[in-house]
């Protein structure tokens, strides 16, 4: 049976208007398809229909206020919206518990709601983040509770997000689409789908465990390969070496199909997907009698990141003279990633705590994050300014490299920073002719491996 209506373009609800369902469903709409969004939560679908964008995305909020009142974004905390629909996109959280297995509750209410209402014709697509085996597994006998059967009555395929944050809305249009699909049919209407709406190539695999783990893979390696920039940088900075160069020479080598990719050190992984993604690897892989080492200690070296850094800060500030306990540490930056204000799992965090712990009054400053949440995160009053966070600092610790921070003016802060002032470098990664250049105003300059 085909999955994909012939005579008009289809109709799409997305179950799950987070990160990944808003910047899905605002893109599509935006390319003229019809799209529902559907969520349980009734305060976030109340703020999308006043055109409010709940979540820090560059261009998200002005594409959502472009389409308020147009017939192509509909929001709903009900599920018969799906009915009208062709294709349903399920894009809920997939956390993972205590003992790092995927916590599949609300995928599982989700098809539990999603059962009774499915119509012959409708194609279900699994975008959230799962398990190998979870969509046929799991998914799919859930879905035959309403009476249909996959394959003969509706299609049923995992297409993974594979989006990369501050840059989410063109990689949509630009990133090849991931079909896996539990019959051929499935998958075929599921590629005629994103190449219709999207206009963005679909590389067709012979099975949902294939596309599944596509998207562990690709987690896993960005994982593995960071822990070599960090482990890397450990390295330099014991041979007083700057890595950057290092890197720079190193990724100069042609290798495969391409050149050595050491990426960029930091104080950490955070965010949604890399803290948590191996781990869904580590314990699939477990439950059928193989250990993935690489991932025990993959993660082991980036979740060790933050002590290294709030060490490395005390350290350099004994150096100078000044004892963590009398020291003032100015924090800018508190998101996990640069350019966006997205706190979760923030290295940032730890990083703070080790500092207060350590005796060091500690002010903070990000003017991405939400202020609210980074006081109930830390535990920290967030500075209102720039000037008000480094009043008086001893070290000015750059932990996001946001924009506005790659263009601080370091003579101006002179003046209002304690003598003598570090300036570690977290994230921000300052060329030598700014190093130098602080150096001349007379800072003092650390970063991670530099």
């Amino acid at each position: 049976m085909r999955f994909l209506p012939d005579s008009r373009e289809p109709r799409v609800a997305i179950v799950g208007f987070g990160y990944v369902g808003c910047c899905l469903g605002v893109t599509l709409a935006e390319q003229g398809l019809h799209v529902t969004g559907i969520d349980r939560d009734a305060r976030l679908i109340a703020q999308l229909e006043e055109g409010r964008c709940h979540i820090s995305e560059p261009g998200l909020a002005e594409a959502l206020t472009r389409l308020r009142g147009t017939s192509r974004l509909a929001f709903s905390t009900g599920y018969d919206a799906i009915e009208g629909a062709d294709v349903i996109v399920i894009a809920v959280g997939t956390p993972i518990g205590e003992d790092r297995s995927l916590v599949t509750r609300q995928l599982e209410e989700v098809c539990a709601e999603l059962a009774p209402r499915l119509r012959r014709g409708h194609l279900v697509v699994l975008k959230s983040t799962v398990a190998p085996g979870t969509t046929r597994g799991l998914v799919r006998p859930r879905l035959e509770t309403g009476g249909l059967v996959q394959g003969d009555d509706f299609g049923l395929v995992f297409c993974p997000e594979r989006l990369s944050e501050g840059n989410a809305l063109s990689e949509l249009r630009a990133l090849p689409i991931i079909v896996g699909g539990c019959d051929p049919e499935s998958t075929h209407s599921a590629t005629e789908f994103w190449k219709r709406a999207l206009d963005v190539p679909a590389w067709e695999y012979t099975s949902p465990e294939v596309a599944e783990i596509v998207k562990l893979a690709d987690n896993w390696w960005i994982d593995h390969n960071i822990a070599l920039a960090n482990d890397l940088a450990r390295l330099c900075d014991a041979f007083h070496v700057d890595v950057l160069e290092v890197i720079g020479g190193a990724n100069s080598l042609p290798k495969g199909g391409g050149h050595v990719n050491i990426l960029l050190p930091s104080v950490g992984v955070g965010g949604y997907c890399l803290t948590k993604d191996p781990w869904i690897t580590w314990n699939a892989a477990r439950e059928h009698g193989v250990r993935l080492r690489t991932v025990e200690t993959v993660r082991a070296v980036n979740d060790a990141m933050p002590g290294y850094t709030h060490e490395t800060i005390c350290a350099e500030l004994a150096r100078a003279g000044r004892h963590p306990d009398g020291a003032k540490v100015a924090v800018l930056g508190a998101a996990f990633k640069n350019n966006t204000g997205d706190l979760r799992s923030t290295p940032v965090k730890p990083v703070v705590d080790g500092l207060l712990a350590a005796g060091v009054t500690v002010s903070l400053h990000d003017p991405l994050a939400d202020a609210e949440e980074l006081r109930a995160l830390t535990g920290v009053e967030p500075s209102a300014s720039l000037e008000e966070a480094v009043a008086g600092a001893h070290c000015l610790a750059v932990l996001a490299g946001h924009e506005p921070f790659q263009q601080l003016d370091f003579a101006a802060l002179r003046e209002r920073v304690s003598t003598p002032c570090l300036i570690f470098d977290g994230r921000a990664y300052y060329p030598q002719e700014t190093i130098e250049h602080v150096r001349r105003l007379g800072f003092t300059y650390r970063g991670i491996g530099r």
